[in-house]
């Protein structure tokens, strides 16, 4: 029998057995974590990624045994605390990914130790609260309250009162909500003739996400722009709710699969139907694509779901590939710093937002592959935001350096994080979906 340093395979995932009683078996998780935390001791090569492995390397370190197994069981969640999820490791850097025998999966292993706390009711309002995307933009999208909500979010006193009671950071710039939500005031156009490329269909529902629909739904109407100047007919899918990512990521599995049984079943029968199912959100395609099917692998509808959704991009670039996406652009987009969502990288796809950009006439793509550092809640934080725009420093610079006209990442949160972390300027903030619409002249 040989032990192989390494491998060369591409990597495959194993379906979560989350509904197993030796999942949630904390005996068991510890065994789990010691002996993948002792694989990663021995390679480090992870190191540069995030700050779980940094930790999970100074607890090995200060031990007494300088290995794994001199480290107090109780401080193996300092690491758990520290992964938000952004599958970098797995995906990029760790030569121990399945088909390898050591079978490391060090995201889904993090994701396993966060549902044994949740279930232990180890898990915090403020936690529960930023979860929960949908209750929170419902709430805060009312037109009455709208605007005190956004006055908070901005009042030095309130965001004080905010890090001291609820544990989010007063330096944190938070999104501001939207009373006009991209679902009611949507006007996709679905008159168009259907024309299916060799590899894309025709037609496309749009998935509009929490964030579009209560913080800038300007992105999902660019994106409906987009697809009528293609002639491409488009609906906006008639009923959703989150796509479950924020509580994945807090290891509420149990919400995760009531969020399934609301949204795939509408989504299914529009995938059964021939649409492509679009969402401008990465973590939201990707929820789609690959989680949901490797919680829920044997579910036909779920495998249906993900076959027919698209990144945007990804759509756009296949249709143009198709020759069916018009690429007369009339406006110059001068100098763009772009910046790749981990989120988006893992999805295997390439770059596609770079390629379309790059169509555009004189337009300089400079183009920033590296985790910008913000995940969703986790550098809302109070106790993780330094280290939030620690990780981030090395994007905000690369992404100022070239003085650009326009800083854009896939993921809204992180070009708002890239923003601050930019810290002024004359660089314009804005998603690749409305730099499209903007070269298009629309």
């Amino acid at each position: 029998m040989t032990t192989r340093e390494g491998s060369l395979e591409a990597p495959t995932r194993h379906p979560l057995n989350w509904k197993s009683a030796d999942f949630y078996d904390e005996n068991k998780l510890n065994e789990e974590l010691e002996r993948v935390f002792d694989i990663c001791h021995g390679c480090r090569r992870c190191v540069n990624l995030c700050t779980a492995f940094p930790k999970l390397f100074d607890l090995v370190d200060e031990s007494p045994t300088l290995e794994v197994d001199g480290i107090p069981k109780e401080k193996y969640r300092e690491v758990v605390d520290q992964c938000y999820l952004c599958d970098m490791c797995y995906m990029t850097k760790c030569p121990y990914v399945p088909p390898h025998e050591w079978n490391v999966d060090f995201p889904h292993l993090m994701l396993r130790a966060k549902a044994v706390k949740f279930r232990k009711g180890e898990v915090s309002f403020r936690d529960k609260l930023l979860s929960s995307t949908d209750a929170l933009g419902k709430l805060a999208s009312i037109p009455v309250v709208v605007q005190m909500v956004n006055a908070a979010n901005k009042a030095a006193p309130v965001r004080s009162l905010m890090d001291g009671m609820l544990g989010i950071h007063k330096d944190r710039v938070l999104p501001e909500y939207d009373s006009a939500k991209f679902r009611s005031t949507a006007r996709p156009d679905d008159s168009f003739e259907v024309k299916d490329g060799k590899t894309t269909p025709g037609k496309v529902a749009v998935f509009s996400t929490c964030y579009v629909n209560y913080n800038e739904p300007g992105i999902g109407h660019d994106l409906l722009k987009i697809l009528a100047h293609n002639e491409i007919p488009s609906i906006v899918v008639a009923k959703e709710a989150c796509c479950g990512m924020p509580k994945l990521e807090l290891g509420d599995l149990a919400a995760v699969a009531r969020n399934k049984d609301l949204n795939i079943p509408v989504l299914a029968n529009l995938a059964r139907e021939g649409y492509a199912i679009l969402t401008a959100v990465p973590s939201c395609t990707l929820m789609f694509k690959q989680e949901l099917p490797l919680m829920f692998p044997d579910d036909a509808d779920v495998a249906a779901v993900a076959e027919a959704m698209y990144d945007p991009f990804e759509y756009l670039v296949s249709r143009h590939k198709d020759g069916l996406l018009k690429n007369e652009f009339k406006q110059p987009l001068g100098k763009v710093s772009y910046h790749v969502p981990c989120h988006l990288r893992v999805q295997n796809m390439g770059q596609k937002t770079r390629e379309l950009l790059e169509m555009i006439p004189q337009t300089t793509v400079t183009t920033v592959e590296r985790c910008a550092g913000h995940d969703g809640t986790w550098g809302v934080k109070s106790e993780f935001f330094e280290q939030s725009m620690k990780i981030g420093r090395p994007v905000f610079r690369l992404m100022s350096d070239s003085n650009p006209d326009y800083i854009s990442s896939d993921c809204a949160i992180a070009g708002r994080h890239i923003q601050q972390g930019i810290g002024g300027g004359e660089a314009q903030k804005q998603h690749p979906l409305t730099l499209i619409r903007i070269a298009y002249g629309l």
